[in-house]
């Protein structure tokens, strides 16, 4: 597991910054580009490094003021065909499928739970479309919805910001969260008042017997226990780069289900159905980012207590 870090270097720290990646196990190709770049102007260094060192070098380089005066890209290899690649893997100490690089984690999920109008259109939708199932009784609709709701990357992001003490991507993150939902509630409401209008269903929706949807706004231990394995689950696929088991936990959580049932309590007048359904919502926004707290907390307290070999500056000469 390879991690290219492209890093666009003032002219007078080259060689502090090759002598960082040439002392690092993990370093497994290494290319040097004099005056490569442009804006900012300075050379250029490449290398493919294993995923466990990454960290470890990324943290070297800030050190060194590289992200201030140039910076420093990360790009995921795929895969590599390559006897240095392999050996460097092998040295650096760790599981490439373990490791954290924190940078990469930070900037991800801030990037993902932006207050962006994709992010506004997919929540709604998804709101829109567990309303619907929740009207008609559809299990399959419900599954749909959970896939598509976006709310778990601002949840990540704050439990991100929280242990990393970002406090700029913690606001954001939480008002992409609120903003979010109470807009989704809002329209989605509006949508269900106008169905009520038009005659398609009315309040017999509360009180119907709902096979396929009723667990929505049933809140009970079970509520907590799914929120806080999502939570943990979600955060590992962050962290480890696997989004693929993302997909298991948007769909075992009811964030979206519950908060589209909110809509259509208050659409229909359903003061009791409105409670239940934002304890559930309020049971897995809090379970979650509990979870992914502890989770966070707890790999940054391991990765760091790792034996591994990591840069040492003091090997690196200063730049006269």
């Amino acid at each position: 597991m390879l991690l290219q870090l492209r890093v666009t270097v003032p002219a007078d720290r080259t060689a502090q910054v090759e002598d960082l990646f040439t002392g690092d196990p993990g370093t497994a190709h290494l290319s040097v580009l004099p005056g490569a770049s442009v804006a900012p102007a300075g050379d250029l260094v490449i290398a493919e490094v294993a995923r466990e060192s990454a960290d470890g070098l990324i943290h070297a380089l800030q050190q060194l003021g590289v992200d201030e005066d140039g910076g420093i890209v990360m790009v995921s290899v795929d895969a590599a065909v390559s006897t240095a690649a392999r050996r460097a893997e092998e040295r650096a100490p760790g599981d490439g499928a373990d490791a954290v690089v924190w940078e990469q984690v930070v900037r991800t999920t801030d990037a993902e739970s932006s207050l962006s109008a994709s992010y506004l259109a997919f929540l709604t939708i998804a709101t829109l479309l567990a309303a619907t199932a929740i009207i008609n009784d559809s299990a399959i609709l419900v599954i749909g919805a959970m896939v598509l709701g976006p709310e778990f990357a601002p949840l990540a992001a704050l439990a991100v910001a929280v242990v990393h003490g970002r406090p700029s991507i913690a606001r954001r993150a939480a008002v992409s969260l609120t903003a979010g939902f109470a807009l989704a509630i809002g329209v989605t409401a509006l949508a269900v008042l106008a169905g009520r209008t038009l005659g398609w269903f009315g309040r017999e929706v509360l009180t119907a017997e709902r096979a396929e949807t009723g667990f929505i706004t049933q809140p009970d231990r079970w509520s907590v226990v799914v929120a806080v394995l999502a939570g943990i689950a979600g955060v590992l696929s962050l962290t480890a780069a696997r989004s693929g088991a993302l997909v298991g936990v948007f769909i075992s959580v009811t964030t979206v289900p519950a908060a589209a049932d909110m809509a259509v309590a208050i659409a229909l007048g359903g003061g009791a159905e409105f409670s239940r359904a934002a304890t559930q919502l309020g049971i897995n926004v809090v379970g979650i980012l509990a979870a992914a707290l502890a989770t966070l907390a707890l790999q940054k307290a391991v990765w760091r207590r790792m034996p591994r070999v990591v840069p040492d500056l003091r090997r690196v000469q200063p730049a006269p």
